[in-house]
């Protein structure tokens, strides 16, 4: 069922605090919600009371939109994203960013949960995503274009802002926390990918494997939304490790990438914020 944006408007902006203006938005992966915690005077939207959503059925996924400060700075967090191997539609992820787009913010900073293609890049660490490779079966521009939120074809030279990993690596820099930079690949899941995968993905130059992120950026850019996205690093790849992947390490790991995120973001969105305004 197509749901219009004025319905969901409507919803929201009986939330929204008077005078609420996000300079950026969040969205939180696996194991990354302790972020949120971070936010003060937080107004939080359950998805399912948003018209067309439903809450995430994986967990670690709190499934809330969140309205507040971080650092002092308004910010719009997704805390929880929807993944389509749950069955959900590309139109439930676009409502998502769509609302971020409405509320005013021009940068999404997105977060997630990545397998590492890399050896020197281990559990725990943090990767800034440069670019991406779409191996999600589909595109979430597919259908009628409406040309109020952007145009029928879209150019993804720049899906990640060139001036945002400049401000990240600037952030990471000033706080002494080690960031490294690849190319993310997405896969639809749930099913972790094999090693005969991993080793295919490496060649085409893929750096880190997750299962979101790509649908999310399309989206963003689309609508003129200028994109950063950090990747918590939780295993290596299959059939790079002895150690199994499993979702709870996923969250584990994550765990300790959030602890990292939690200097960095913040960080992060006061250089956004003193060079855009």
């Amino acid at each position: 069922m197509t749901v219009k944006m004025a319905e969901v408007m409507e919803v929201i902006n009986r939330y929204t605090p008077k005078g609420f203006a996000p300079k950026a938005g969040l969205i939180l992966g696996s194991g990354l919600s302790s972020l949120a915690e971070q936010i003060t005077n937080p107004v939080s939207i359950p998805y399912q009371a948003i018209p067309g959503l439903q809450a995430g059925a994986v967990y670690g996924h709190a499934s809330l939109l969140v309205m507040g400060q971080l650092n002092n700075i308004p910010v719009v967090c997704l805390r929880g994203r929807l993944h389509l191997y749950e069955g959900v539609s590309y139109e439930s992820i676009r409502t998502l960013v769509q609302i971020v787009k409405r509320l005013g913010a021009g940068v999404l900073m997105i977060t997630c949960a990545a397998g590492s293609m890399r050896p020197e890049v281990g559990p725990g660490e943090l990767m800034m995503i440069q670019d991406h490779i779409n191996f999600h079966p589909g595109n979430p521009l597919v259908g009628p274009n409406d040309e109020t939120i952007g145009p029928r074809f879209v150019s993804m030279d720049d899906a990640y802002d060139p001036m945002l990993q400049d401000l990240m690596v600037s952030a990471s820099n000033r706080i002494n926390i080690p960031l490294h930079k690849g190319v993310y690949i997405s896969t639809l899941g749930p099913s972790f990918e094999t090693p005969a995968e991993i080793r295919a993905f490496k060649s085409w130059g893929a750096d880190a494997v997750g299962m979101s992120v790509v649908p999310e950026v399309i989206i963003a850019r689309h609508s003129g939304i200028r994109v950063a996205c950090v990747a918590a690093i939780t295993n290596l790849a299959a059939g790079m490790s002895k150690e199994k992947i499993s979702h709870e390490g996923t969250l584990h790991f994550g765990e300790i990438g959030a602890r990292k995120l939690i200097k960095l973001v913040p960080e992060f969105l006061k250089e956004v914020s003193n060079v855009l305004g």
